[in-house]
């Protein structure tokens, strides 16, 4: 009787998970980070007996999934928690950026099925600059959709003509001074996913330069609710493409040429799997500081025209522009 207590005592403690298939992996190569979503306690798995690379124990419960996130591809940290980058040549030459989400258990009987969610992500290397954004308005998105296969998407953000979303303008999207206060209608689409995955937009902002963290901004969308007077979002979480418009606007004390640059943070929902659609804005309230946890989509706008003075003032969300010709 003793070695049989003895024997139930020895026994492994049950995950707190509830073990599920997981047969996919959310994979998106931004500009300026990836970030890997594997659905939550995959084959049983718990978030910290995964790891990125072998290495580095980072993941971050976000609900429904384990998110974790590459925040730097620049050349001096393309090893993050073991990222590696190939380049290949050519007339259109390529990096290569690839890591692993794998599974890691110390103790002496291993009763999981092991996981290796192997990634990549390819950008071209004429957007290899100094700040690293490899590309402005497209990012890629991995998914591979069980026995469906593996979707390759292009995850972009356009300026379209109307708010029926059917024509895209070409990239800069420029805008005379004399346009200041016209509407801007944006539409960010993924292609190539199968319905099940809704795009989300999370936030949206401006700023004067093309850094995203840059502290000069203005917020447009913050928690998927307005937070500019102008803005009206039309669709979001609804389908493989998600919309919105504001006013045109610049900022202060620029010279007569100046640029506005456009930045989404956005995410892929699985609708099978979560609730993807937003609960309503009237019944939550926005934060004035929201930290980016999805892939950052951006996109210049130029303003241009004989500017001499602008001045924005700034009261809660209001604002009022004046702008002198010059003579």
């Amino acid at each position: 009787m003793a070695s049989f207590v003895a024997l139930l005592l020895s026994l492994p403690v049950a995950l707190t998970c509830a073990p599920q298939k997981a047969d996919y992996v959310v994979v998106s190569c931004f500009p300026n980070a990836i970030i890997a979503n594997v659905p939550e306690c995959p084959y049983g798995w718990e978030i910290d007996q995964l790891s990125l690379g072998g290495v580095c124990y980072t993941g971050i419960h976000s609900p429904g999934y384990y998110r974790f996130i590459i925040p730097d591809l620049t050349p001096r940290n393309h090893s993050y928690c073991g990222t590696q980058s190939e380049y290949m040549p050519g007339k259109d030459a390529k990096y290569i950026f690839y890591n692993s989400i794998v599974s890691n258990d110390t103790s002496l009987t291993v009763r999981n099925q092991p996981v290796n969610y192997t990634f990549s992500c390819v950008y071209r290397a004429a957007y290899l600059v100094n700040n690293a954004v490899f590309s402005q308005r497209v990012a890629t998105v991995y998914v591979n959709n069980g026995s469906l296969g593996t979707f390759r998407s292009q995850l972009s953000m356009n300026v379209f003509t109307n708010s029926k979303f059917l024509y895209a303008k070409d990239a800069p999207y420029v805008i005379d001074t004399s346009e200041i206060g016209s509407e801007v209608f944006i539409g960010i689409e993924a292609k190539g996913l199968s319905n099940r995955f809704k795009v989300v937009i999370n936030n949206c902002w401006a700023t004067p330069t093309p850094y995203s963290t840059d502290r000069k901004r203005w917020s447009l969308i913050i928690n998927s609710c307005p937070a500019d007077y102008t803005v009206t979002i039309f669709d979001n979480a609804k389908d493989s493409r998600s919309t919105f418009k504001f006013n045109s606007f610049r900022f202060q004390r620029l010279e007569k040429v100046s640029t506005v640059w456009l930045h989404c943070e956005v995410h892929i929902c699985d609708a099978e799997r979560l609730v993807c659609q937003p609960s309503p804005c009237s019944k939550r309230s926005l934060s004035s500081e929201v930290e980016p946890s999805g892939g950052i989509l951006t996109t210049e706008f130029q303003i241009k025209g004989t500017v001499n003075l602008f001045i924005r003032y700034f009261s809660n969300l209001c604002l009022y522009e004046r702008i002198t010709q010059l003579k």
